[in-house]
């Protein structure tokens, strides 16, 4: 029986340009430190070579601009469902507004590909996989191994695969994968296994950490900005959008249809049969949940449910006046809830961000300092799972350095090094092979030592 120590502590940034704007504050950036990935087979993580996070960040009047390669810092992959693709650089520029304005009027429904970018640079996909039901052959279309859909990549069919349960065998601890090259998160962007109920078990092979952590007794952090410039939260935020009935797990007000036949569309207009539910063709059954349109919006009266488009507009940590925000929606469980982050429409004014230059006179906005706040042991929270094998050192907000990870025994030998990496929320130590005992925890930056005593029982 082994320990699962979760260790919390904070740090404090100072910023440059006196800016307090979160869409240019907001960002991971990185100069020297590279990524990694997973083969198959190989359960050592293989440097890529690739900068992390996001390079640089310029503000003008009215945008920041993020230059990013959309490589996370925590690994990436593999893919065991035959994707071929590994995460590559982006070069990318995307620009965000600075006052991102609401839509009053149509709202246009999210698209293929990028629909936002995490604070590590990484791509938001929506529900979508790119396969659809063609009414016309009674049969999938679009994506591997399926002929296209008529109207090719992007055309409006009227019932469209959701990636969440489809692709769940390729996608790789952090719940991410690419397509052609292109890493991407379609959900609560968290490692699988720190779910309450762990629905794959690919962090058994290939370990690896999320961008953030689910934290029920805090506020999620601003874990990215969609294309209409509103920012996306994690999952928790506060009861009530004034800022006040304490934390609270915040609610996708989308539900499953009750529905034994796909004849209709969610708002009731007859449209081309689909599948039947629990039906079955060339291996795949349509059960309930796996077309995007097996789900429909019901309003909800309490703040602590999101609206249509996956967002409400309340107080937050960073926007203590309030703001339109995003939340990455899961259920009880952790597991990811239908819209995921954004959708099925935008709230706000929508825009390709990905631009190919900047043409307008901008300011670099750098990060000056990390001031170390004198961290004591009052500052730990400990957990214990006695099913886990690993030792699991967790920081309460995103890591904007790496830390040094030490476990010493109790007569001071040096048994395991580890790294909290920048932009990353997790640290781990494997504890197989280590003998029943006391053991000391130390997180390390620069001069300043944590240490914690931990108890490995078998």
């Amino acid at each position: 029986m082994k320990l699962l120590a979760t260790l919390l502590f904070c740090s404090i940034t100072l910023y440059v340009n006196g800016q307090t704007n979160p869409v240019i504050t907001s960002w991971l950036q990185n100069t020297s430190q590279t990524g990694s990935y997973y083969m198959q087979g190989n359960s050592t993580a293989i440097n890529n070579g690739i900068l992390v996070n996001c390079q640089r960040i310029e503000y003008s009047n009215n945008f920041a601009y993020v230059i990013t390669n959309g490589i996370p810092s925590y690994p990436t992959g593999p893919f065991l469902d035959g994707n071929p693709s590994q995460a590559s650089s982006q070069n990318a520029i995307y620009q965000f507004p600075l006052n991102p304005i609401q839509n009053t009027g149509t709202h246009t429904a999210t698209t293929p590909g990028n629909i936002g970018v995490f604070i590590n640079g990484v791509s938001l996909f929506d529900y979508r996989d790119g396969v659809a039901w063609n009414p016309t052959s009674n049969a999938l279309c679009g994506g591997p191994g399926n002929p296209p859909c008529p109207g090719g990549m992007g055309a409006v069919m009227d019932w469209n695969r959701d990636a969440i349960p489809a692709e769940m065998a390729g996608f790789d601890c952090s719940k991410g994968h690419p397509a052609m090259g292109n890493y991407h998160h379609h959900q609560n962007p968290s490692a699988f296994k720190v779910d309450l109920n762990v629905v794959s078990n690919i962090c058994n092979l290939y370990d690896a950490d999320g961008l953030y952590n689910i934290d029920s007794t805090s506020h999620a952090p601003l874990i990215g900005f969609a294309y209409d410039g509103f920012p996306i939260y994690g999952a928790y935020g506060y009861k009530n959008a004034d800022g006040s009935g304490g934390i609270t797990r915040i609610k996708s007000s989308y539900q499953l249809r009750n529905i034994t036949l796909r004849t209709h569309a969610p708002d009731g207009t007859d449209v081309p049969d689909g599948p039947a539910v629990g039906a079955s063709q060339s291996g795949q059954t349509f059960f309930l949940g796996y077309f995007r349109e097996d789900y429909e919006y019901v309003a909800q009266s309490t703040d602590d449910y999101l609206d249509e488009h996956n967002g409400r507009f309340c107080v937050t940590p960073e926007y203590p006046n309030g703001t339109y925000a995003y939340f990455a929606t899961v259920d009880s469980n952790w597991n990811s809830a239908y819209p995921y982050v954004v959708g099925p429409t935008f709230y706000g004014t929508y825009a390709n961000r990905k631009i190919n230059s900047i043409n307008e006179s901008t300011t670099v906005y750098s990060v000056l300092s990390i001031e170390d706040i004198g961290l004591n042991n009052d500052m730990f929270n400990i957990t214990v799972n006695t099913s886990s094998e690993i030792i699991s050192i967790q920081i309460q907000s995103l890591a904007e350095v790496n830390y040094t990870l030490q476990l010493t025994d109790i007569s001071g030998r040096v048994v395991g090094q580890s790294i909290l990496k920048q932009g990353s929320t997790l640290g781990f130590f494997d504890t197989q092979t280590l003998y029943g005992g006391v053991y000391f925890v130390s997180i390390m930056y620069k001069n300043d030592v944590i240490t914690k005593k931990v108890l490995i029982k078998r």
